[in-house]
């Protein structure tokens, strides 16, 4: 089941490499893809979203505009440090509307969850929505 992460398992964004007042990092866990965080068009860029209690983690669904290369890391304590490498995805372009991608991560139990976009097909690029299938 994909589950909103802020109302199913009490996540957070506890760390975005960049904030726009106007579209928020929290947005990212809303469960609303009309809402978004918008990176300040350099990379890489990162947010890491921290769940309440270890969660396993079967795949990520992310709803993105214009991220091309995207690694995903985790870890299982408390801090959010020593992370260790888990995927990472080559996104394809798309015009006009939301990239939406399902990644395995293969019933990887995590803490924390560190999403790096390393590039982009624009300066600015979007994340609308992560949700988790556990």
């Amino acid at each position: 089941m994909i589950e909103s992460l802020k109302k199913a398992l009490g996540a957070k964004v506890v760390v975005a490499a960049s904030s726009d007042e106007n579209h928020p990092p929290e947005n990212i866990i809303d469960g609303n893809t009309k809402t978004f965080w918008m990176t300040t068009g350099m990379f890489p860029q990162e947010f890491i979203i921290r769940f309440a209690d270890p969660t396993n983690i079967t795949a990520v669904s992310v709803d993105s505009y214009n991220v091309k290369h995207l690694k995903i890391e985790k870890n299982t304590s408390q801090h959010a440090s020593q992370f260790e490498f888990v995927t990472e995805k080559e996104f394809e372009q798309t015009d006009g509307h939301l990239q939406s991608n399902a990644i395995s991560l293969n019933g990887s139990s995590a803490t924390h969850l560190r999403f790096i976009i390393t590039s982009g097909y624009d300066h600015f690029v979007s994340v609308h929505k992560v949700s988790v299938q556990n």
